[in-house]
């Protein structure tokens, strides 16, 4: 099973299209399900230790809905960048070793906060571009079913 924490709702009916097509494609090959967190006010004039307290409850959400057993990857501008193959690869690594329960984890617009990073088995980093929180889990999503169509040798747009 593969989990998406995730903080924020999704409110365009486009993005939550897209985020339901995937789920479909994907549901062939896997469970996949999306947990949503409350994300926190965090206004511009807000102070560091502001933010970093506005960070510091969304992890504390975010680590409420990580199960003990899960995989726990964090998209992370400062992860590890990996081709859609090298993904791919991970996944199935990871099935192999016995941890099938991933868990992705999307933290919100200030990013994450040094407990649930703690907690984090990986951190992998989606794009070196910024994307709102809400546009990457299209992203995540659609590099999770790629990942499963390369590992079925299954046809799909390079």
């Amino acid at each position: 099973m593969i989990r998406l924490i995730v903080v924020g709702k999704v409110k365009e009916s486009w993005m939550r299209s897209g985020i339901q097509e995937y789920l479909k494609r994907l549901s062939i090959y896997e469970k996949v399900e999306v947990v949503e967190v409350n994300d926190e006010k965090a206004p511009e004039s807000n102070s560091e230790a502001q933010n970093e307290e506005v960070k510091k409850k969304e992890g504390n959400r975010l680590l409420k809905n990580i199960k003990s057993q899960e995989y726990v990857i964090l998209l992370d501008l400062a992860g590890t960048q990996r081709t859609s193959e090298e993904l791919a690869n991970q996944l199935d690594h990871l099935y192999t070793q016995g941890k099938s329960q991933i868990c992705f984890v999307v933290g919100g617009s200030l990013g994450l906060s040094k407990e649930i990073m703690t907690r984090a088995n990986d951190r992998w980093c989606l794009s070196l571009s910024t994307f709102p929180h809400q546009l990457v889990r299209i992203l995540l999503l659609e590099q999770i079913y790629r990942s499963f169509r390369i590992l079925n040798h299954e046809p799909y747009h390079k």
